[in-house]
């Protein structure tokens, strides 16, 4: 374990990922340590995050990321504006035998995905440095998710040629976007809603899945 991580960060991690009905094997808990270990790092340099104390980051990255696990199935995932990789880098972690892309426009933060790449050698995650609506992948995503991207109208028209009927859009929210929901393009559609309790975070979270219907 780097020294940047405590015994008290792991202890916090599958504590809550136990309360959150997610089981990490051996590894994938090691390699989530080792990923929060990287972001402390290089977050002094690159301002990957807003939250600067290490203490907060298990509940506010790490557990927060492992809240949306559940939701998600094997297949090929987007994570949009992905930062310094929430929720991206813990879903190809734990899915993989998923294909995980984590799109970015910053150049800075796009590195540091890459070097997280290599250093957990993740095989599965392919990172990808574009804005949004250039990005054209070959084949539509079974699924695309977004953390604090950006509105819901803006999350599905930018991101409208991504995606088929069969895909999912997953928004990861704070307090219930129910205004952003009124201005939802006409060809999308609510699927789901989902109140989520993050251990070791205040405030509200929540996670709705939308559908196209064009």
């Amino acid at each position: 374990m780097s020294s940047l991580v405590t015994a008290q960060h792991a202890e916090e991690l599958s504590t809550g990922a136990r309360q959150l009905g997610v089981n990490l094997t051996e590894s994938q808990h090691q390699q989530l340590l080792a990923y929060l270990a990287l972001l402390i790092k290089w977050n002094k340099a690159y301002n990957l995050t807003a939250v600067r104390n290490p203490d907060e980051m298990v509940s506010r990255h790490l557990l927060d990321s492992l809240s949306v696990m559940s939701f998600i199935e094997d297949g090929r995932w987007l994570d949009v504006g992905s930062g310094g990789g929430m929720p991206g880098i813990p879903l190809a972690i734990l899915f993989p035998e998923s294909q995980v892309t984590c799109l970015d426009s910053n150049g800075k933060k796009t590195r540091f995905l890459t070097q997280v790449k290599l250093e957990l050698k993740l095989d599965n995650l392919q990172v990808i440095h574009s804005r949004v609506e250039a990005y054209q992948p070959e084949l539509p995503f079974t699924g695309i998710v977004s953390r604090a991207f950006s509105s819901m109208e803006n999350f599905s028209n930018w991101t409208r040629h991504l995606g088929n009927s069969e895909t999912r859009w997953l928004a990861m929210k704070g307090v219930h976007p129910a205004d952003e929901l009124v201005a939802l393009p006409s060809d999308f559609r609510l699927d789901s809603e989902h109140a989520l309790t993050v251990p070791g975070c205040q405030g509200q979270r929540h996670l709705l899945i939308l559908r196209r219907t064009a």
